[in-house]
């Protein structure tokens, strides 16, 4: 029980530590944005504004980070915390952590498509109008991606919660 307990609190920091993570790296996508006058429509977009170059490294250094870290993260979930549940012996929550551990594969896809993104957006090759949209789509695939995590982790977080009481015997 002490083992569960364990990894139900290491899971619930974890959580936190990546959703701030991902606020991060939407803030830098946002504030790439901003600058170039994405949000300020009488601005007009000026290449060479700023360091593209390196706004977009940054920002593929973070997502590359948190990737890993995420990745790592999934694991834990898919083998300790299941093995936790399991252990439980309260199948219904079992059936339910199996379901949502189905979101993982998205999840990882979408940080891998944002790395694409941030590829096509730092290869020089794409005419300004096509930089200015993929940008804009990249704005909007990170807020979303980092909206899909924070409501799986919610659910997560509720589940070893449940877990957690049941564990401990309290209501």
């Amino acid at each position: 029980m002490e083992k569960a307990l364990a990894i139900i609190e290491q899971i619930i920091e974890e959580h936190k530590t990546f959703l701030k993570s991902f606020e991060a790296i939407e803030r830098v996508a946002n504030d790439n944005e901003a600058l170039r006058g994405f949000e300020r429509a009488q601005e007009t977009f000026v290449p060479g504004r700023l360091d593209q170059k390196a706004v977009l490294n940054k920002l593929k250094e973070m997502v590359e980070m948190v990737s890993q870290g995420l990745g790592a993260h999934f694991e834990r979930e898919e083998t300790a915390l299941l093995a936790a549940f399991k252990d439980s012996g309260d199948e219904e929550l079992v059936a339910a952590l199996n379901t949502l551990l189905l979101e993982h594969k998205d999840l990882r896809y979408r940080l891998d498509h944002t790395g694409e993104h941030i590829t096509r957006l730092a290869g020089g090759e794409l005419s300004r109008q096509h930089w200015e949209a993929t940008a804009h789509d990249m704005r909007a695939h990170i807020t979303q991606t980092r909206k899909l995590l924070a409501a799986h982790a919610g659910v997560e977080q509720e589940m070893m919660l449940n877990l957690r009481r049941r564990l401990t015997g309290k209501k």
